[in-house]
C-alpha cells in the first residue's frame, strides 16, 4: 500500500499497512537446548521451568537516579511493551514491577514502548507507576499517538512544513472527547470530534445515534456550519465505528476538507488514483496498526487495525476497488516509530547520566521485549537504526501471543521466554552484566 502522498511526514511516519492475523501452522518438531528446555526451529526458547526466586516486595517510591556506586550504564538498554508485558487487565504480571526496579537501581535505561492511547502522558505514567509501584516518567514513555504532538508546529506537505497548530483537525477515538483534550494539550487549537459534526448536522447520521447522551454531553458548535477539515486522527480505537467511518467517508470524499461537499474529481480515469483524495482533502493519520490485544478476555480483542481494515473495506466498495486508501499509519511495527523511541531513549538515557547526548556513544544493543509477533517481533527485527544501534527481539508467553493459539510466531523473535522478569535475565546474561544476580532480585 502506497503512503499518504505528497510527502507528507511525521517526523518519521510510515505507509500504512494492514497487518494479517497469523494462521496456525503445522508444529515444527522442537530442538532441544543445554538446558533442557526446546525451541521452535525459527527461534529461541529458555526453560519454562527456569527457576528465579521470589521475595516479598514492597512498592517503590523512588525516583530513577544514577547511584554512583554503581558502575555507568552499560551500552545497551530495554524497550517494553505494557499490555502483556507489564500489564494484565491493568494488574502487574508477576515479576514485572521488580523487573523495573531492578533495572532503575542499576541505571540500566529502558523506555515503555506501547500502542495503547487515549490518555495524555502524564495521566498514563501517573497511573502506570501507581499500579506497578514503580516510579516512571514521561521523559522514558511512547504511547502509540505521542508522536502526533509534532504535527502541531511541523507538517512537511506540498512543500510546506507549517504546523497544523492553527488549522481545523477531525479527532476520534474511544472518548473523542477525551481525544480532544489530549490533542489541545498537544498544541493544537481548534480540534472538532464526531458529536460537534452530529449535534449540527443530526442527519449526517440518519439513525438513532449509540452513544446519543454522550455525544450531546460533550459536543462544541463548530467553528462555522460546514469547517474546512485539514487533517483526520484516529488517537486510539473508536467505539462508534459507524459514525467515525460515516464521517471519515464524508471527509476523504469532500473539496478541499469542506464538510458537506463533494469532489468532481473523485472516480475521473484520466486522474491518479482515479481522482480519490486529489483535491485537498485532509491527510489520514491512524496511531496504530494493531489488529489485535490483549484483554480481559481468555482471547485477543479487535484493535485499531480492525477499525482501519474496516474503513479500507468501505473504501474499496465505494471506489469500486480502483482507488487505494491513503492513509499514514504509525505505531509499532513501523520503524519511523522506532526511530522515534530510539531517539527518546538516547536523550533519557543521557538525561540519567546527567550529559549532553552528543556526549555518549549511540548504544550498541536495544532488547525490544513484547508479546505481539506482529508489532512488536517485527518492528524490532525490522528496523534500521541509523546510528548502528541493534534492535533484538524478545517475545514473551504472556500476551496476545500463545503456541497453542497461534503456531509458530508469523515473525521470528530472538528468543522466546515465559515472562518479562525473564527476558531481562536473558539479556543481562547475553551481555555477561549482571544476569546472575538479577535472579535474586
Amino acid at each position: 500500500m502506497k503512503a499518504f502522498r505528497a510527502g507528507a511526514s511525521l517526523g518519521s511516519a510510515a505507509s500504512a499497512r494492514i497487518l494479517r492475523p497469523h494462521h496456525p501452522s503445522a508444529p515444527l518438531s522442537p530442538i532441544r537446548i543445554s538446558n533442557g528446555g526446546v525451541v521452535p526451529r525459527r527461534g529461541i526458547a529458555v526453560d519454562s521451568q527456569a527457576a528465579l526466586s521470589t521475595r516479598p516486595w514492597a512498592p517503590s517510591s523512588r525516583s530513577y537516579s544514577i547511584d554512583h556506586k554503581a558502575p555507568k550504564p552499560p551500552p545497551f538498554a530495554f524497550a517494553f511493551d505494557i499490555d502483556g508485558v507489564l500489564l494484565h487487565v491493568s494488574k502487574p504480571i508477576p515479576g514485572a514491577p521488580e523487573t523495573l526496579a531492578y533495572l532503575q537501581k542499576h541505571n540500566i535505561p529502558f523506555i515503555l514502548l506501547t500502542n495503547g492511547g487515549g490518555k495524555h502522558e502524564t495521566e498514563r505514567v501517573a497511573d502506570l507507576s501507581s499500579r506497578l509501584g514503580v516510579e516512571l516518567t514521561t521523559d522514558n514513555f511512547i504511547q502509540s499517538h505521542t508522536p502526533f504532538q509534532e504535527l502541531a508546529s511541523h507538517y512537511d506537505s506540498h512543500g510546506s512544513k507549517e504546523g497544523l497548530r492553527d488549522k481545523n483537525i477531525l479527532v476520534t477515538g474511544s472518548d473523542a472527547a477525551k481525544c480532544r483534550d489530549i490533542a489541545e494539550q498537544y498544541g493544537f487549537k481548534h480540534v472538532i470530534i464526531p458529536a460537534d459534526i452530529l449535534a449540527a448536522h443530526p442527519t449526517i447520521w440518519p439513525f438513532e445515534p449509540l452513544m446519543q447522551e454522550v455525544y450531546a454531553r460533550t459536543a462544541r458548535p463548530l467553528p462555522s456550519e460546514n469547517p474546512k477539515i485539514d487533517a483526520i486522527f484516529v488517537f486510539n480505537d473508536p467505539r462508534d465505528w459507524a459514525l467515525d467511518i460515516q464521517i471519515i467517508l464524508d471527509l476523504l470524499m469532500s473539496r478541499d476538507g469542506v464538510l458537506g461537499t463533494y469532489s468532481p474529481k473523485n472516480g475521473r480515469a484520466d486522474l491518479p488514483n482515479r481522482g480519490w483524495q486529489r483535491d485537498g482533502q485532509p491527510p489520514l493519520f491512524f496511531s496504530n496498526p494493531d489488529l489485535f490485544w490483549s484483554a480481559a478476555y481468555k482471547l485477543p480483542r479487535l484493535g485499531q487495525g480492525a477499525f482501519q481494515a474496516a474503513v479500507a473495506g468501505v473504501w474499496n466498495e465505494v471506489t469500486g476497488g480502483h482507488a487505494q486508501l491513503e492513509r499514514i499509519a504509525i505505531g509499532k511495527p513501523h520503524g519511523r516509530t522506532y526511530g522515534y523511541a530510539e531517539r527518546v531513549l538516547n536523550a533519557y538515557r543521557a538525561k540519567v547520566l546527567g550529559v549532553e547526548p552528543d556526549a555518549l556513544e549511540p548504544l550498541r544493543r536495544v532488547y525490544m521485549v513484547g508479546d505481539n509477533p506482529a508489532s512488536d517481533i517485527r518492528g524490532a527485527n525490522e528496523y534500521q537504526s541509523p546510528v548502528g544501534t541493534s534492535w533484538t527481539s524478545v517475545l514473551v508467553r504472556t500476551g496476545v501471543w500463545s503456541p497453542e493459539r497461534g503456531g509458530e510466531p508469523a515473525y521470528t523473535p530472538k528468543v522466546i521466554v515465559d515472562d518479562v522478569r525473564r527476558a531481562v535475565q536473558w539479556a543481562l546474561e547475553q551481555e555477561g552484566w549482571g544476569g546472575s544476580s538479577f535472579k535474586g532480585v
